[in-house]
Formats: C-alpha cells, structure tokens, sequence
C-alpha cells in the first residue's frame, strides 16, 4: 500500500511540505503542529511521539494526501478520497497504533471512521463538526467596546492557564495546558482585552507558517460576555496579524453536531465575516 508512515519530522516536512502549503489554510493544523514539533522538539505534545505519512502512488513522485498524529489528540487528515483514507486506518491499525479520533473534513473523516470500526470494533461517533472562516476585509466591531488590547506576558501565566483550562471543558480540548500557554507565551502569541484595567477576554495566535495564522483560542469569562469582548480582541490579533505579515489569518468555529456512524470534525472553507 502507498502510505508511507515515518517518525522524522525533516522526512515529513520535504515529502509533503509542499502538498501542505499549496492549500496553507485548509491544512493550518498539520502545518502548525508539524512548526511547534520543529520549535519544542517531538515531545511538545506529550511523551507519546508524533506519527507522520504520506500517500505516494507506486510509480508516482505526487505526494496526493497526508496526515499527522500527536498523541493526544486526533489523527488530522488533509483532504484525500475516502478509499485512501480507509486504506491508512488500515496502516494505524496494524502498526498498532491508538488513535482516539480523526480531524478531516466531513466525508473523509466519516470514511476513516468507519474503516477503523471495521478493523477493530471500536465503537465511533461524531463529536465535533467546525467550520473554518478565512479573514477577508477586516472591520472593527460595531459598537466598539471600552478597553484596549495588550500584548499578554510571563506575568499573566495564571490567568491564561486558568482561561485555558476553562475555554478546554467548554470545548472539550484535550492535551497539556500548561504547556500550550508556556508555549504560546514564547512567541507573544497571547492577546488581552483590558476594561478599567482589568483582563476581560483573550485571544491567541499560532505561528506564522507558510503566510497563515490561526485566531485562536479565544475565551471570554461568563461574567465579562455579552458586551464585545471577545469580537474586539478577536479583531485587534488579526489585525497585528495582517501588519505583522500575515497573507491568510483563519479561525475555526464549532457548529452542532449531528448523529453519523464515526468519529468526525468536518469543516467548510468560508469566509470569516467581521462587520
């Protein structure tokens, strides 16, 4: 079969780099997660190592579909046909390898599903279903809150841990906070929204690669919603994202799931309106 599944992230990163980066905003997970393994080294996700693969048709030097998997989170696929994606739950299976889910766009990632069922009666379901916006015109918010932005520091540290932790049981993110918010720290990849001085919402930003930047998360306290936080903050990281270089800056949002036969996070390319 012509998957070829590889522990090396230079291995991964020459094969499909270029397959990954001709669509930078659909792919915008691989590509960020494959640039934090690169910065943190393959143990920035937990102390389970990274999988990486790529489908490569005998004969052929196209690279067509790719994927990676940093334990703990899901499998994230790129698009492919679903019979390439059956055929690599066919590979993780018999390399014996856990897989807790699947990140792909809705049809691939119900294929995989059901593939993975098949092969070892693991019963599977939909959990999530996000759409991804692409920035077009930027615009503030209408009405504009009260506050400002500020660039978040090491001295913010437990309040973006406690923020981060509480934006992951509302969403059912899973993985090491703590590390994500020292990592996100790092690169000044945390923005606040002050009112009065004081931290009312956050937003985060990913590490440019390949001329994109993802929002996200962004978070904002029950008792500080409803009054435009989270769209001022949301508008102010995009904005220094765009004069900061950015050609795409993408957000993804959750829509409500529905009951399928396997385990899917389906997204839709459109574009992010911000009037």
């Amino acid at each position: 079969m012509p998957w070829v599944l590889s522990d090396s992230l230079p291995d991964y990163s020459a094969t499909a780099g270029g397959l990954l980066q001709a669509t930078a905003g659909q792919n915008t997970i691989l590509l960020n997660a494959a640039a934090t393994l690169r910065a943190r080294g393959l143990a920035a996700f937990g102390p389970v190592g990274p999988l990486f693969g790529w489908w490569q048709p005998p004969g052929s030097g196209q690279v067509s579909a790719a994927f990676l998997h940093t334990p703990p989170y899901p499998v994230v696929l790129t698009s492919m046909a679903a019979e390439i994606a059956a055929e690599l739950a066919a590979a993780l299976a018999s390399r014996g390898r856990a897989v807790p889910g699947v990140n792909a766009d809705l049809p691939v990632a119900t294929a995989f599903g059901a593939a993975w069922h098949e092969l070892t009666g693991d019963a599977v379901e939909e959990t999530m279903q996000s759409r991804l916006y692409l920035l077009g015109e930027l615009k503030p918010p209408e009405p504009f809150p009260s506050g400002r932005a500020r660039v978040a520091g090491p001295d913010d540290r437990g309040l973006l841990v406690a923020w981060t932790q509480a934006f992951g049981q509302e969403a059912h993110v899973v993985g090491d906070i703590t590390a994500l918010v020292d990592d996100r720290l790092s690169f000044r990849g945390y923005t606040l929204w002050e009112q009065a001085g004081q931290p009312v919402s956050v937003a985060g930003l990913t590490r440019p690669v390949a001329g994109q930047v993802r929002v996200g998360p962004v978070y904002t306290p029950r008792e500080h919603r409803s009054h435009g936080y989270g769209g001022a903050v949301t508008w102010s990281v995009s904005q220094a994202a765009r004069r900061a270089g950015a050609a795409e800056v993408v957000l993804f949002t959750d829509l409500p799931t529905r009951s399928v036969t396997a385990c899917t996070s389906g997204w839709a390319t459109s574009r992010w309106p911000t009037g």
